[in-house]
């Protein structure tokens, strides 16, 4: 193997060592092609002669990675010897490992060079070169945020046109954004060390938190209108990262970096070994990222900037349901006021029956929001907002409306029909069953429109409860079957007492 080597260790430095035109720094892919040349050239030799010879002789050798085990160390001195110069040009430098990274992965894909051999990679994980690779690294990636943050289309979805794809609706700077992350990560997966791997893991929580920030300063620039196609692109943009990033925390390839993480951390709190020597960061082929034993399911390697990630998602669906809750409630001042105590009676409302003329600014302002955020927000974001808007309207129409007014037996038939026929139905559209969402409300339409007799009857067991709690030794009443068997689960005794006291045809003293 040396002597079918040495030949081709000549050519090698005549060629790219000394004042040679195919000497030069920024062609580095001359030496790297002519070694892939080289292992393409003699793999049939090696096989049909070389082989057979070995295996005549018992000689347990693979002759093909002991040919490229040659070859490799050519490329590793050349690269050596380049560096100093390299490093004062980021252009060259940035394309010499370019080129480094695609030779190291088409020798060991295509040849079969087993990761366990030395390859060109090593070179480049220690001392300067890989601090300035880091630098580069970030360098770069700073100025594609930069570019796609201010590129007009930033907040457009790059398929809006196309609805079965766009049901995230993401902005095309927070997939250029993913996409970036997700090129560093295939440049850092084949190096050989999980030290050097978790170096670029750090550089890109920082990228992560970088874009977080600038989302953060673009967002403030439109809280004033929590309900427009801007903040609602920002919005679905933020939902993408957390999700996509709760994708990779689930690889193989980030369970293990957690697990080395974790490692390093017990050696720094040991002070045992340094992380650049520490061998135990090391990873046996068959480690098993479902073994109990290894603590790796309780955090993630982005589990903090995740964190801040949702809490910005978190801060920004409030802001928009506030602002949506408050628009309703700046429209229902009429609809609280109603005449609910001197409404016509029931039997007389049953032929003109309709929805109260006081509600219905209040809804068509809830409905024109609902469609409108449907239409901005991805699924899963905007499920999250309407089912936040149905708990604060439910708390709303509970205590501004019912717990606030009186009722005669129309006004509860009212309220009802309202209730049941128009508010449910808005949200009808996103769930079989919107009443689930409104249970407070219609357990409080239940009990104001209960038959007078059987009102009059639970409201005299909700005050003999009251006379227990004051008086022990009185017979007690399972108060809370009482008002199931009526359909009221959700209500406290308290509350379902103070709703039937509401009520103007049922007067117990």
């Amino acid at each position: 193997m040396q002597l079918m080597l040495i030949p081709l260790k000549k050519r090698f430095r005549f060629h790219f060592y000394g004042n040679k035109q195919t000497n030069s720094l920024d062609k580095p892919e001359w030496y790297f092609t002519q070694v892939l040349s080289w292992i393409r050239d003699h793999d049939d030799f090696i096989n049909k002669n070389i082989k057979p010879i070995l295996k005549e002789e018992g000689i347990e050798v693979n002759p093909q990675i002991e040919f490229m085990r040659g070859l490799v160390q050519l490329v590793m001195e050349k690269i050596v010897t380049d560096i100093p110069e390299l490093l004062f040009d980021d252009h060259q430098i940035s394309h010499m490992i370019d080129e480094a990274l695609m030779f190291d992965r088409e020798i060991r894909n295509t040849y079969n060079y087993s990761a366990s051999e030395p390859g060109c990679l090593h070179v480049l994980i220690h001392g300067e070169v890989f601090k300035k690779w880091l630098q580069i690294e970030k360098k770069f990636a700073i100025e594609k945020i930069d570019g796609m943050l201010t590129s007009p289309s930033a907040w457009l979805s790059q398929y809006k046109d196309i609805t079965d794809v766009d049901e995230l609706k993401v902005p095309e700077c927070a997939e250029s954004f993913m996409t970036l992350l997700l090129t560093i990560t295939d440049r850092y997966k084949p190096l050989p060390t999980p030290a050097s791997q978790l170096q670029f893991l750090r550089l890109q929580l920082e990228l992560l938190e970088e874009f977080r920030v600038r989302v953060v300063q673009v967002m403030k620039e439109y809280t004033h209108n929590p309900v427009g196609e801007q903040f609602a692109a920002i919005l679905n943009g933020v939902h993408y990262v957390v999700e996509v990033l709760r994708e990779w925390s689930e690889l193989v390839f980030f369970l293990k970096l957690q697990y080395c993480k974790m490692m390093k951390d017990i050696e720094s709190e040991d002070s045992r070994n340094s992380l650049k020597s520490s061998s135990s960061l090391e990873l046996p082929d068959d480690f098993l990222v479902h073994d109990v034993n290894v603590p790796i399911f309780e955090t993630t390697v982005f589990e903090d900037v995740m964190e801040k990630y949702e809490s910005l998602r978190n801060e920004m669906l409030k802001n928009c349901a506030n602002y949506i809750h408050m628009d309703i409630q700046a429209h229902s001042h009429s609809y609280k006021k109603d005449r609910w105590l001197v409404l016509p009676s029931q039997k007389d409302l049953q032929s003109t029956l309709g929805l109260s003329i006081s509600a219905c600014d209040m809804f068509l302002v809830l409905k024109g929001h609902l469609a409108l955020m449907e239409n901005l927000l991805s699924k899963p974001l905007f499920r999250i907002l309407w089912q936040r808007l149905a708990e604060k309207l439910n708390r709303f129409i509970l205590n501004d409306v019912i717990l606030s007014n009186h009722f005669n037996d129309g006004g509860g038939v009212q309220l009802h029909f309202d209730m049941t026929r128009n508010l449910f139905p808005l949200f009808g559209e996103f769930t079989p069953k919107p009443e689930n969402y409104f249970r407070e409300v219609k357990e409080a339409c239940i009990l104001l429109t209960l038959k007078a007799g059987s009102a009059i009857l639970l409201k005299e067991v909700l005050m003999a409860e009251v006379d227990t709690i004051k008086d022990p030794n009185s017979k007690k009443t399972d108060i809370k079957q009482t008002l199931s068997e009526m359909g009221v689960y959700k209500l406290s005794p308290k509350i379902a007492g103070k709703i039937l006291s509401l009520r103007a045809d049922i007067n117990i003293s």
